[in-house]
């Protein structure tokens, strides 16, 4: 039986998400748990699978599309289900689709950005008869700048489209479409960007003439910024990208941060690990132990296993801990859950799934929501040292530096040693100074003797 597919609310605080790309094609069979679609959200690009065998009859939008939540993206069949009369069934489920064959959008209605005219009569108009159809949200619905090419002196494209442009300073009304009918899509700002790389002429100044001479009037050279000038690209936000800076702006602005920095000495971390490697069914990392040391300390010291809420300050009674993870389109920190009892090579064989999920853009929502503290490491990159900003809304992030050999005095002789510095960054509304001095001790401390960690 045929059924609409919505846009899921894939983030919590959402109204909207983009769709970045079909993952099937129309008519195409797919099975359960299949990737039918991604979708792009703040703080990641994730792939929606399908929750039992189908097939794909319809796509009612492009890739780059902007949708609302709850919208009808695409229309899903049975398994080996065939529909002879597809105008029919859309009009059964209530949806409408711009009536130029190779177009792939549903009919939306946004808040136009000016007044719509009146078209003339004889224009063709973008929508089929009838239309609005009864059933569909109006907030799906676009009778303005979503539906196609530029039509009565008014420019057509989409949302993502007009977003991107206004934020580069770009006229639409200047650029050509590629999209269905000649709508201008993503694909055509992002290309008007990069071609916007050979820096204006400044105009120069009329030369000084004597006192004497008729006055003239001289042209202003435009003044540029430093970075305005020469050779330049400008990259487009992502929507990650936007999270990111808003989230860590919020962070600095309103998270009171104070900065406890240690030194571990790491010999016998670094020779466990050796010997772990030699039985361990996952390759563990010293970014593994870090992390069960990191849990360590959360047990021994639970008033760090908080987070600030405005009424109360909340305490878990598991750990939860972030792990940083670098990909092309930004960081991301999936949560690893009740890692207190997790087994070293466990946590070594979810770090890694992690990992591979966050660069291929298949991390669930899910994945990146919870947890009291953040574990970054820059060591693999030869960074000593560095402080790293709180994720909000948890209390702390431990950022760690490169293991290198040091210096050291033991029994009050001097001796080579490999040392880690470590930098625990803390939100001192549910923390105070002594509880975090307390908690790094405890982490010291398990990175030093790790055999506790084993146990």
């Amino acid at each position: 039986m045929a059924e609409l597919f919505r846009m899921p609310a894939v983030a919590a605080d959402a109204a909207t998400a983009v769709l970045s790309a079909w993952q099937v094609a129309e008519g195409l069979s797919f099975a359960k748990d299949d990737a039918l679609v991604s979708i792009e959200t703040d703080k990641a690009e994730v792939d929606v699978a399908a929750e039992r065998d189908g097939v794909l009859l319809k796509t009612l939008y492009t890739a780059g599309a902007e949708v609302e939540v709850g919208d009808p993206i695409a229309v899903l069949g049975a398994a080996d289900e065939q529909v002879g009369d597809l105008d029919a069934l859309l009009a059964q489920l209530g949806v409408g689709v711009t009536a130029p064959g190779d177009a792939r959008q549903a009919v939306r209605r946004d808040v136009p950005e000016e007044p719509v005219t009146e078209r003339p009569q004889s224009q063709a108009s973008p929508l089929p008869q009838g239309s609005p159809v009864p059933g569909l949200p109006t907030s799906s619905l676009d009778l303005s700048a979503d539906a196609g090419p530029e039509r009565g002196g008014r420019v057509f494209s989409s949302p993502l489209a007009r977003r991107l442009a206004r934020e580069a300073g770009l006229d639409l009304a200047v650029l050509t479409g590629t999209g269905p009918g000649g709508r201008i899509v993503r694909r055509d700002v992002e290309a008007a960007v990069a071609a916007r790389r050979t820096p204006e002429t400044v105009p120069s100044p009329a030369p000084r003439e004597a006192a004497a001479a008729p006055r003239t009037s001289v042209p202003v050279p435009r003044t540029s910024a430093p970075e305005d000038t020469g050779d330049y690209e400008d990259i487009p936000h992502s929507r990650m990208r936007r999270a990111i800076a808003r989230r860590l702006t919020e962070s600095k602005q309103h998270t009171p941060h104070f900065y406890l920095r240690a030194t571990c000495a790491v010999d016998e971390l670094l020779a466990l690990r050796q010997r772990l490697n030699a039985v361990s069914p996952a390759k563990v990392s010293v970014n593994d132990l870090l992390i069960k040391a990191v849990a360590t300390a959360h047990t021994q010291v639970p008033e760090m296993n908080a987070v600030w809420r405005p009424d109360a300050v909340r305490r878990f009674g598991t750990v939860d801990v972030s792990v940083a993870v670098a990909t092309d389109t930004g960081l991301v920190t999936p949560v690893l859950r009740g890692v207190e009892n997790l087994s070293v090579s466990a946590i070594a064989t979810r770090t890694r799934g992690f990992a591979e999920q966050a660069r291929s853009g298949t991390l669930r929502p899910a994945d990146l929501e919870g947890g009291s503290i953040t574990m970054s490491n820059l060591g693999m990159y030869g960074v000593e040292e560095f402080a790293a900003i709180i994720n909000p809304p948890q209390a702390a992030i431990l950022a760690v530096g490169a293991a290198r050999d040091e210096a050291v005095v033991r029994d009050g002789a001097v001796t080579a040693a490999k040392v880690l510095r470590v930098v625990l960054s803390v939100d001192h509304r549910p923390v105070d100074g002594a509880v975090a001095a307390r908690w790094l001790a405890a982490f010291t401390e398990a990175v030093e003797k790790p055999v506790r960690l084993v146990v």
